[in-house]
This record gives C-alpha cells, sequence and structure tokens, in this order.
C-alpha cells in the first residue's frame, strides 16, 4: 500500500464502510487520490508504479488523468464523500458562524504571506464568531498560533496528516466533519477540499483574501489563474450555496459512491461469500 493511501485518515474510512476493521485497513491495492486537485489527481511529488490502478473522486478528474496517459483510473468518490453518506446531515445540526482555513504548507514548502492583512480581511468580512483551523504545520508553530488567538480567533487542528506509514490519524475527517456541521460559514484564501467538503456538507462556502504563496511554487496544470478561471463561481466573500453544493457533488464524486462490495471489489479488498454476483455487475468498467 502507498503510505499516502493512509493520508487524513482515508483508507480507515473507506474500511469503515466496507464493513472491515477500520483501525487497520487491509492492504490498498493502487493509488488513492488523498486531496483535490486540478490534475491527474496523484500528488506530483510521488513517484507511482507504471500499471498500477488510481482511485479517483471524480469523472472530471478521471478525464483529466486519461487525457495524460493515465489509462487505469477509477472513479470511487472521495473519502469524505463516503463519511459523510455513514453520517448524514440532520435538522437537530446548531450552526453558528465561520470555519476558516488558511492555505498551508506541507514538509517540504512552507507558506509565504501576510498573516496579519488575513486576519485583517477576515474580521472585516465575517459576522459571527470564526474558527480558524491550522495544518498542523503552522499549528505547532506557537508564535503563528497565537497571533491568530490574540485577534480573537478561536484556533484548531483537526491533527496530523500521517506518512510514510507513522503518525497515522484514523479520526482526523470524523473531527473535521464535526467541525464543519457546527459552523454556517467555511472559508480560505485558496479553493482545496476544505471548502468543498463544507460545501457539500452544509456550510455556506467563500474564497477571498491573500491566496499566499509557498516557497518555489509552480503552477503545475495551470496553477491558480486557472483555477480562478474555470471555478470562478466559487471566488469570493459571499457565495451561491446551491451552486456550490453542486460543484462540491461533482468534484467529491459523491454521486458516485460505489456500494460496500463494489469498492471491496474494486480496492482487492476480501469479500463474504454471501455477497451476490448481481451487486459487483459493472464495477470494473466503472
Amino acid at each position: 500500500m502507498h503510505h499516502a493511501n493512509h493520508y487524513y485518515g482515508h483508507s480507515h474510512v473507506l474500511a469503515r464502510y466496507c464493513g472491515l476493521d477500520d483501525t487497520d485497513p487491509p492492504r490498498l491495492h493502487g493509488y488513492l487520490q488523498h486531496g483535490w486537485n486540478i490534475g491527474d489527481g496523484l500528488a506530483p511529488d510521488h513517484e507511482y508504479t507504471p500499471g498500477v490502478p488510481s482511485f479517483l473522486w471524480s469523472e472530471r478528474t478521471r478525464r483529466r488523468a486519461w487525457s495524460l496517459g493515465r489509462r487505469q483510473g477509477y472513479v470511487v468518490g472521495s473519502p469524505f464523500a463516503y463519511l459523510l453518506a455513514m453520517n448524514p446531515l440532520t435538522d437537530n445540526d446548531q450552526r453558528e458562524g465561520t470555519i476558516w482555513y488558511p492555505f498551508h504548507g506541507w514538509e517540504g514548502q512552507h507558506v509565504v504571506g501576510d498573516h496579519d492583512g488575513l486576519m485583517a480581511e477576515i474580521r472585516r468580512t465575517e459576522d459571527g464568531p470564526v474558527t480558524v483551523c491550522l495544518y498542523w504545520q503552522e499549528y505547532r508553530s506557537a508564535k503563528l498560533r497565537q497571533r491568530y488567538e490574540s485577534a480573537g480567533f478561536r484556533v484548531i487542528c483537526h491533527g496530523y496528516r500521517g506518512g510514510w506509514w507513522k503518525d497515522l490519524d484514523p479520526g482526523f475527517l470524523h473531527r473535521q466533519l464535526a467541525e464543519l456541521r457546527r459552523h454556517k460559514r467555511v472559508a480560505s484564501n485558496r479553493l482545496c477540499s476544505a471548502v468543498f467538503y463544507g460545501a457539500l456538507a452544509g456550510c455556506e462556502p467563500a474564497v477571498y483574501g491573500d491566496p499566499m504563496h509557498l516557497e518555489n511554487e509552480k503552477n503545475a496544470f495551470g496553477g491558480q489563474p486557472r483555477i480562478l478561471r474555470e471555478w470562478a463561481a466559487l471566488h469570493g466573500p459571499r457565495v451561491d450555496p446551491a451552486t456550490a453544493h453542486r460543484l462540491a457533488v461533482d468534484e467529491l464524486g459523491a454521486d458516485r459512491l460505489l456500494s460496500p462490495a463494489e469498492l471491496r471489489r474494486l480496492l482487492g479488498w476480501p469479500m463474504p461469500a454471501s455477497v451476490p454476483d448481481a451487486e459487483l455487475t459493472g464495477v470494473l468498467t466503472r
């Protein structure tokens, strides 16, 4: 199993959906997309073995992968969409304020930008209380964390992403969903997975503010300019919720979720002998 398949507890969520032990997911026979992107769904910094299938979130991503020569791509939907399907929204969800996700770096690149300017813009834009969710890399910087806290924000972190089969966090997406369900709005300074997650989970999304940048950032697959062109409807301090939800369904593959039997078969996971063959029809052609 490629270690990225465990990121954010993705393999654990899928194992639970399939009725397997979500504390120890089986080996996943392929590469699972672990974040929204505008390329082929796979991280450009990872090495991949030719011929190994890719399990992608959406049909749009599969088509892009096909055009780039990755022909063994299967649309399975995002792990977050499966988690939401297992924990559907209710009218009893008490929502207040905004959860804000500043653009973050990763182990190989840090973010460069004006956090003070961003905090001021958030304050000018948001009416209610604001929760700022920092990525683990920024959260462990006490100085940065305290700057956001001093500005009056509640500051949290959903957890560690995990990497190289260490520091795995099966509860990451569960905590993220719980936080999204308690907020009316979700926002970021760049269109990202969290914004789509929030839109799917009933939040009013927004993308505004200094987009910041990564050290030595490259505009792969068109970069920020392309995102601004293709997903213009999702940018701005006020975005139409119905449009955002429709786009989130498309990008997260929420309308393409497989049955547990189909997903087991496609991922190469164990299948109960009692599952009818009819449930598997068409799984290898998706």
